[in-house]
């Protein structure tokens, strides 16, 4: 059943991806029964994430780009500006939800907002994340700590895109990736980051609060 509680949206703008990582590390691992759920929404500086398991050969000419080996699952895929990364900070026991369900629950959200901006889009079953025509636009990575879940999804916006030609994105060679711009005038961060809030909240019954931390801080409690 939809758990029905607060979800507390924070803008964080631009954040180094280790600084951001670490700071959910150390929510996740502090949370009590009574701690918040969150929403975490920024973009990142270039960099290459490679997830748990991923596999380094899917690195094929990272150059300049950071590479981070990180703790969330999935393969390996590219952050930079213009990126709408959404990390989602849950108690999956309270929510009422497993991952698979929350990664059905992510692209679905995902769906739903392009939809408004009259965009098809789909999932796949071999491979998590949501397409349109068959380029990926956006791309989802958990990991679980304690029953309670960090990482998220995410959105191709307006970025350069070539980042990906470095990478078997995903881990799929020769997987073409697209982005809002391709397909709508909309390409303004903070309302997309507001829209898909409000689907990310609606499938758990949450509530949103929007807050927005002080730019010099994650102190995020």
């Amino acid at each position: 059943m939809p758990y029905g509680g607060t979800l507390h949206v924070k803008h964080l703008g631009l954040r180094p991806y280790s600084e951001t990582w670490q700071a959910m590390q150390s929510y996740t691992d502090q949370r009590n029964p009574t701690s918040q759920d969150q929403l975490w929404l920024c973009q990142h500086p270039p960099v290459f994430t490679l997830g748990q398991a991923g596999k380094p050969e899917h690195l094929l000419d990272p150059g300049e780009i950071p590479v981070i080996r990180t703790d969330r699952g999935g393969q390996v895929t590219y952050h930079g500006p213009g990126q709408l990364v959404a990390y989602l900070l849950l108690d999956l026991r309270r929510a009422g939800t497993g991952v698979r369900g929350l990664v059905t629950h992510l692209e679905e959200a995902v769906i739903a907002m392009l939809a408004q901006r009259g965009i098809e889009a789909v999932a796949r079953q071999d491979a998590p994340g949501v397409y349109v025509a068959g380029a990926k636009i956006a791309s989802i990575g958990l990991r679980v700590r304690h029953g309670c879940c960090f990482h998220g999804l995410s959105l191709n916006v307006d970025m350069d895109l070539h980042p990906f030609l470095r990478i078997n994105p995903c881990g799929y060679p020769g997987l073409h990736v697209t982005q809002l711009k391709e397909h709508s005038l909309d390409c303004d961060l903070p309302n997309i980051g507001r829209d898909l809030s409000h689907h990310l909240a609606k499938g758990l019954d949450y509530t949103l609060t929007f807050a927005t931390p002080d730019p010099t801080t994650l102190n995020l409690d």
